[in-house]
């Protein structure tokens, strides 16, 4: 059984037992997490499909731990100007396990 769902503007395709990295989300280590904005949800016989989401079916997952994502560099240049500028950004993710699935 697979579903997949929206978190963060991004769409994840998660199985029970999957450990995935998410946009950041209020909570703790080991508190859970209702995603009711379920896209698509499939069982060996029977597939539903939203329109936008499936009326009753949810995600539940757990948080494992909240953490960084890589360093991303943003470099800026004018060429022939003598300007150039530096950055770096660095997103705030969970990792999380998902418990459970259902319709």
């Amino acid at each position: 059984m697979y579903a997949i769902i929206k978190t963060g503007g991004k769409q994840h395709k998660v199985t029970e037992g999957d450990v995935l990295s998410v946009e950041k989300l209020m909570g703790d280590k080991g508190d859970e997490v209702v995603f009711n904005e379920v896209l698509m949800v499939s069982n060996d016989k029977d597939v539903k499909i939203g329109k936008p989401f499936v009326e009753g079916a949810k995600v539940v997952g757990k948080i494992i731990s909240q953490k960084k994502g890589p360093k991303l560099i943003v470099y800026h240049m004018i060429r022939r100007k003598g300007f150039h500028k530096k950055t770096g950004h660095r997103q705030n993710l969970t990792n999380m396990k998902i418990t459970k699935i259902s319709m």
